[in-house]
């Protein structure tokens, strides 16, 4: 927007100074229990020192004492993250905050974050407790927490559907007992954005102790409103939001990060705050989780979709060519979207390969660096042109790889109009070759086969998807697999290749690698 012009002598009038509203990302904790977002250590310490990189005020590393390896992956956490307060949800219990607390008290910021529901609905049939047994032990337990550390954060579950009255009682009572962020969340995602802001303008007059300590909110997406009522929160004085990288979480998912973010960036007029987030790292942040969980977003979604800032309609290109201002609100480059320039070739060192992934913003150890770089050489003998979205594809499956238990040594596929698609794979385990052939549907299903008998177990396959990184006829294609365990557990593997068969086999194989990972930790 242009200045408005100032009379002669007339001093400046200083801009508005903006509040910095806080960024609690929970991806690792609320994302996870999304169905088939099951990550392992090594996925969520990747994706934690990238939501470091971002900027995020907070990260809810897990829920500690929901089992051993949730217990292990917030301490680990709370060890690799400097930047970031660490926080692990608690139950409002003594041994679900005792166990947070073992969890996250190597952190340099550590945080615990307990919670119990508010609602008449959750009082009554879920908690089976009078309020005043709620308010007690909300009270009691927020005590508690605070023996260990200073930074306590309270969620009344189901607060929006909960008695005013009732609520602003908990809150003063929670903030008294020590309290420094209080959290009222849409758990089902049932309020809308008048509500919301009329909720908390409201609660804010009931219970004024919540101006003197953070106010946060966490909401759900279950009538799609999820981003609306959070900025609703903002404008009524909220100062934390609660949300994730593409929006993940339970049912119909929180409120997407990304959005949040570039909603107060472009719209800084309206909202008057900001965050501390690098908006430059979103598109990484969302492609960095895609490739763990094999989950991708729809392309038309907002801000990281495919189609964010394509433009197809010819009136829409002519004014974007024009000026770019015509149809789009923010520049590509402002979330991080690079150009797929061609940087690399056949020819180029490893030296000018490790200078390009750490310009992509990749912190890959010596070896990692080695075998992405081992891979590109390949994929340079195949492609006449590399891609800076071929090297993030290489490098980002290489950051986040576990021990491989199997790898491939080999394969042939048959498959014609006139004859039974067959494939004859070989696999290598403890240095032993292990053969198998077998027919199917096609020579993928075929391969598929031939490795469950190999490994002599016979996996569900919950997903299967085919996509090109880049264009030209000799794109890599990049599979994405999803097996169940025998205990149900999703596990997605990633695969990429110029020959699609191979694709899929090495995504399989990444699947079957990463449940072994996990059964043996």
């Amino acid at each position: 927007m242009s200045e408005t012009k100032r009379k002669p002598g007339q001093k400046r009038t200083p801009a508005p100074k903006r509040r910095v509203v806080k960024i609690f990302d929970t991806t690792l904790r609320v994302g996870e229990q999304s169905p088939g977002m099951s990550l392992n250590l090594r996925e969520k310490i990747e994706m934690a020192r990238q939501l470091e990189r971002m900027g995020v005020d907070i990260i809810e590393a897990g829920f500690a004492i929901s089992s051993p390896g949730d217990f292990e992956s917030v301490k680990t956490i709370s060890g690799a993250v400097k930047d970031c307060v660490v926080a692990s949800l608690a139950r409002a219990s003594e041994q679900d905050i005792d166990r947070a607390w073992e969890a996250v008290k190597e952190a340099k910021n550590p945080r615990i974050h307990l919670f119990l529901a508010t609602s008449p609905l959750h009082m009554k049939y879920k908690l089976k407790m009078q309020p005043d047994e709620v308010y007690e032990q909300a009270v009691a337990m927020t005590r508690h927490a605070k023996r260990y550390t200073s930074d306590v954060e309270f969620s009344a579950e189901d607060s929006t559907r909960s008695d005013m009255d009732f609520l602003a009682r908990v809150c003063e009572g929670v903030v008294a007992a020590g309290a420094t962020t209080v959290n009222l969340p849409d758990t089902v995602g049932y309020t809308t954005p008048e509500e919301c802001y009329l909720f908390f303008k409201d609660i804010r007059e009931k219970a004024p102790s919540l101006d003197r300590i953070t106010i946060s909110t966490h909401c759900h997406n279950d009538l799609g409103l999820g981003v609306a009522n959070t900025l609703a929160a903002i404008r009524a004085g909220v100062n934390q939001v609660e949300c994730t990288v593409n929006g993940i979480g339970e049912r119909a998912g929180n409120a997407a990060m990304e959005e949040i973010v570039m909603a107060l960036y472009v719209r800084k007029d309206e909202y008057g705050a900001a965050t501390n987030i690098d908006t430059t790292e979103i598109t990484r942040s969302s492609n960095l989780l895609t490739s763990i969980t094999g989950v991708k977003v729809q392309p038309n979604k907002a801000i990281v979709g495919e189609n964010a800032f394509a433009h197809e309609a010819g009136i829409h290109q002519h004014g974007v060519l024009q000026k770019a201002e015509t149809y789009e609100i923010m520049t590509p480059e402002s979330v991080g979207l690079k150009k797929n320039n061609l940087v690399l070739g056949k020819h180029s060192g490893k030296h000018a390969f490790g200078e390009r992934v750490r310009s992509l913003g990749y912190d890959l150890t010596k070896d990692e660096l080695a075998e992405a770089f081992n891979k590109f050489k390949i994929l340079a003998d195949k492609k006449k042109s590399v891609y800076d979205k071929d090297i993030e594809a290489i490098v980002a499956k290489e950051a986040v790889q576990v021990p491989k238990t199997f790898t491939l040594k080999k394969f042939v596929a048959t498959n014609g109009s006139d004859i039974d698609a067959t494939a004859t794979v070989t696999l290598v385990k403890d240095g032993k070759a292990l053969k198998r052939k077998a027919e199917g549907d096609g020579p993928i299903d075929a391969a598929f086969k031939a490795i469950d008998l190999i490994i002599g177990r016979d996996f569900a396959l919950d997903d299967f998807q085919l996509d090109a990184v880049t264009e030209g006829e000799d794109a890599q294609g990049d599979a994405t697999v999803a097996i169940a365990g025998a205990d149900g557990t999703r596990y997605s593997g990633r695969g990429l290749s110029t020959d699609i068969v191979e694709a899929s086999i090495r995504a399989y194989i990444n699947a079957v690698n990463k449940m072994y990972y996990a059964e043996r930790a």
